[in-house]
Order: C-alpha cells, then structure tokens, then sequence
C-alpha cells in the first residue's frame, strides 16, 4: 500500500498515511487533529536491474571489498 506525506496547515507538523491509491486525493487529519492538511510531493527512486541483481557482480556490487 502505497504511503502519502503530508503537512498540517495548523500545527506545521508533517505525517505520512498508508492508504490504497484509491483515496489517495481523500482528506487526511494530522496526528493532533487538525483537518486543514495539504499532501506534499514526493519522489520514489526505483534502482536495480530487471533481474533484481545488483550491477558489477557479489552480494554488494562488488563495493564493500567482501570479496565476493
């Protein structure tokens, strides 16, 4: 399930919701109970290859010198 940032527009306090992406435009009540919110913009980065596999080989990519 998809998680939502937000600010409260009272207390200037941010949250985040889990919520499905069906109510993601729904109205949210901060923590302490304030309606008047805005949902904040965020980003997602999505790394990895396909395969799920990370790049240049062993478990870490071969950068922590593990030696596989």
């Amino acid at each position: 399930m998809p998680t939502y940032a937000y600010r409260c527009r009272e207390c200037t306090g941010t949250f985040e919701v889990n919520r499905p992406m069906s109510e993601s435009s729904d109205p949210a009540r901060c923590p302490e109970g304030h309606a008047d919110t805005v949902k904040l913009l965020t980003t997602v980065a999505l790394t990895g290859s396909a395969t799920g596999a990370p790049s240049g080989g062993g478990c870490c990519g071969g950068a922590c010198g593990c030696g596989h």
